[in-house]
């Protein structure tokens, strides 16, 4: 990405997915099935620092996990709505064992899925290494109605509806 007026860097592009990942309680993760078809799958965003990893924790005996074992590609959109932003990442799953790092991610609110705990043995560590991501950021709701407006009053494309920026990990 090259630097100029228009265009963020890289670091700063990395920044923006970064405040909207951690601003948004849930993200879907989709993953490519037994048949072929795409899947996707609330989960709980975890509140650690994005570095190109992705963090979740999930269930060894559901579907998803075990599509990830089989065919690791895989992509997790975050949407905050309110303030007009969206992430899109595409990653390899990772199945991880790591006590230490569940430990940091594990909340008591986990219990609902998992009865036994922390301890329960069909807790599943999921890591999503970042390939690469696509930001979308908008200078707010009411500028982007405005351009879609005179777009659909003038049959003239609308010319600024906010960033779009691509990074590779």
């Amino acid at each position: 990405m090259s630097q100029s007026s228009d265009h963020p860097t890289r670091e700063e592009t990395i920044k923006a997915m970064a405040a909207v990942m951690k601003g948004v309680k849930f993200a879907m993760l989709t993953v490519e099935t037994e048949d072929g078809h795409l899947q996707a799958h609330p989960m709980t965003t975890q509140q650690t620092e994005f570095d190109g990893d992705v963090w979740f924790i999930g269930g060894k005996d559901t579907q998803q996990v075990q599509s990830m074992m089989v065919r690791p590609n895989v992509n997790v959109s975050y949407s905050d709505h309110g303030g007009g932003n969206y992430v899109s990442i595409s990653g390899v799953a990772q199945l991880v064992e790591n006590r230490a790092k569940l430990e940091e991610l594990w909340s008591d609110f986990y219990k609902a899925y998992f009865p036994g705990g922390i301890d329960d043995p069909s807790v599943q560590l999921i890591k999503i290494e970042a390939q690469g991501g696509e930001y979308w950021g908008s200078d707010g709701k009411l500028k982007s109605m405005l351009q879609m407006a005179r777009a659909a009053v003038t049959g003239k494309p609308a010319t600024d509806l906010g960033t779009n920026e691509t990074v590779e990990f």
